[in-house]
């Protein structure tokens, strides 16, 4: 069998799901699973984090696969070869069983505690709450370099004219969603590479979900699997695949998502 779970989880139903995709993070894969858990075991609710390795050469699986031996609550979810982050993130969010799921990048660039202003939005009657660099209150801690901003500035605008007008923030790596908004949106989802934040907003907006964004705080980590020009024109192509793509939408049969 290609893809594999390895090790147990002692929540039978986790109200949160933290889907954390991993791609050669031995260097501080520890250090955020450390963070988090010790955050999420002083808020005594039960939680789950599935970190799903994306194909590492490093020794990524090894630290998390003995992790997990301490905190069972970690579990590790892999399979076959380097698949791009859209998959690793599809794919965790399709085997998280919380009421509740989370993503968030390997880096915390945006720190782990901000899911308590996502979770209040969500608590609020919003279907999908993001995190936002870009809208008032948010704090930018630490920069990019200036060519990646501008870069990034140049990419939402072209996001906001083809596919999600009216998001000021697709980018950032920290969105939480109801459980059953998480599986209609993630089912239908196609793109593996970093343009899936774009397709994931795309759909859930065809299937009529309520997103907001949320301000947070944010700081620029070392590492970047981004590679600013490749994935640029890359990324830019892909807008126009998810114009294009004719996803299977039953939009009367999915809200809402208070029952999952």
């Amino acid at each position: 069998m290609s893809d594999q779970v390895s090790g147990e989880c002692s929540i039978l139903q986790p109200r949160l799901s933290i889907v954390v995709p991993a791609y050669n993070e031995e260097h501080r894969i520890v250090s955020t699973l450390q963070r988090m858990s010790d955050y999420f075991d002083s808020k005594r609710d039960p939680y789950e984090i599935l970190v799903v390795d994306d194909g590492s050469s490093d020794k990524t699986r090894e630290i998390v696969t003995k992790f997990a031996l301490i905190n069972p609550k970690i579990q590790l979810l892999h399979y076959d070869g380097n698949k791009g982050k859209g998959y690793a993130v599809r794919y965790g969010m399709m085997q998280a069983s919380g009421d509740f799921i989370l993503f968030t990048d390997a880096d915390l660039a945006t720190p782990i505690e901000e899911v308590e202003r996502l979770m209040q939005a969500l608590e609020g009657g919003c279907d999908i709450a993001i995190g936002s660099r870009d809208i008032p209150g948010a704090k930018l801690e630490r920069r990019q370099s200036f060519v990646r901003e501008m870069g990034g500035k140049l990419f939402n605008r072209c996001v906001q004219m083809i596919a999600v007008p009216g998001i000021h923030d697709t980018q950032c790596g920290f969105k939480l969603f109801h459980r059953a908004a998480a599986r209609n949106v993630f089912g239908r989802c196609q793109i593996d590479n970093f343009s899936f934040d774009v397709e994931t907003l795309y759909i859930a907006r065809l299937l009529g979900y309520t997103i907001q964004e949320i301000p947070v705080r944010w700081a620029h980590q070392a590492g970047s699997k981004v590679r600013f020009v490749r994935d640029a024109i890359r990324m830019l192509k892909t807008l126009f695949r998810i114009r294009l793509t004719n996803y299977d939408i039953k939009q009367a049969s999915v809200k809402h998502t208070s029952t999952p």
